[in-house]
């Protein structure tokens, strides 16, 4: 595979090694780096040869940032119906790394946001190193949890899926092990010990139960009965009442948190909790079919527009959302946003992945 796409796929005896390399991009994902991974997955899926795949990044520091910005701005009609086309290759691999049953090994030793989590979390393995950070942070684009995000975060224990949607907070490697979002923790010096015993065909479940540390207790354990307290609330408003009225020790940290959320789109807050809302009640399957429609709604707006533009060019403004305030939006639009359906909405094959 070309490396000018950002992404490599190679072979090494029974392994497949899948290498995330655009660090001058922070490995961020396009179309055709998500069309390539299905592709390749779909090769290796019947091949007898391959025991199972392991994916890597170049970058020191980051797994990947997640779906590429530059490649997200909808200047004109053309563009929103080239973006609609993003996410479908993007929903669609996930889908296709849901039906790979091979061993399927991410070695994330860095960031992994957004896109970086959709192509990571949902394989049979998911291996942290002492650099790993998640976050799922889309919200403050005047975007959506999405690649998944309506499935596997309201599944989270308690009310942290719903924390994590709305305030896009990043948990470095305890917290994610303790939330189930990573299989296991393992120092990154031990990674390629890893790749050469996926590639010599040896069982993976016990080579990384032996080489899983712990991970510590994490920052969040602490704050898990207040965010419970919060986050549990029946809309948006309320929770940001409660974290308003939090006081004890715990007070800082409400009202820092309460700060975070008014940065975000009021709009993208109130998708973003109907999602953790109705989550729970679907399957994976339909979870992504609902991220295709809202995506296909969302890329139209204006908070998009300007949430992607003062990522790439803002230079430190504060975005103009549009509404402005949570009791501006409409929820019965919000309501039509989950119920209308979008020309070409996502279709997904329930075959096992094959060429």
């Amino acid at each position: 595979m070309s490396e000018a796409l950002g992404i490599t796929f190679k072979e090494n005896d029974r392994a497949g090694i899948v290498t995330l390399d655009r660090p001058d991009r922070l490995n961020a994902l396009t179309r055709e780096m998500f069309d390539a991974l299905s592709a390749n997955y779909r090769r290796w899926a019947p091949a007898p040869h391959i025991y199972g795949v392991v994916m890597e990044s170049s970058h020191p520091t980051v797994f990947c940032s997640g779906g590429d910005l530059k490649v997200l701005t909808p200047t004109s009609q053309g563009a929103t119906d080239t973006i609609r086309e993003f996410y479908r290759a993007a929903y669609s691999h996930v889908w296709v790394l849901e039906k790979f049953i091979r061993p399927n090994v991410p070695l994330i030793n860095g960031l992994a946001f957004g896109g970086g989590v959709g192509i990571s979390l949902l394989g049979t393995h998911c291996v942290a190193g002492e650099g790993y950070r998640f976050a799922m942070p889309q919200v403050g684009i005047g975007f959506l949890p999405d690649i998944g995000g309506t499935y596997f975060l309201p599944r989270l224990f308690g009310w942290m899926g719903t924390y994590l949607a709305l305030t896009g907070a990043s948990i470095g490697p305890a917290d994610a092990h303790r939330l189930r979002l990573v299989s296991h923790y393992i120092p990154s010096a031990q990674f390629g010990t890893i790749k050469e015993a996926l590639a010599d065909n040896h069982p993976i479940d016990r080579l990384l139960d032996g080489l899983h540390r712990d991970p510590g207790e994490g920052d969040l354990v602490r704050h898990t009965p207040m965010i419970d307290r919060a986050f549990s609330a029946g809309s948006v408003e309320e929770i940001l009442a409660r974290l308003d009225a939090e006081d004890g020790e715990d007070e800082p940290w409400a009202r820092e948190t309460a700060a975070e959320l008014r940065k975000k789109s009021p709009t993208s807050l109130k998708i973003a909790f109907k999602q953790m809302q109705v989550g729970n009640g679907l399957t994976l399957a339909e979870a992504l079919k609902l991220e295709f429609r809202l995506a296909s709604h969302l890329v139209t707006t204006h908070d998009f527009r300007e949430g992607i533009d003062v990522r790439i060019a803002g230079k430190g403004r504060a975005p103009d959302w549009q509404p402005a305030t949570l009791e501006e939006v409409d929820d019965r639009e919000i309501e039509r946003l989950f119920s209308t359906q979008v020309e070409g909405e996502l279709e997904l094959d329930e075959r096992q992945p094959g060429p």
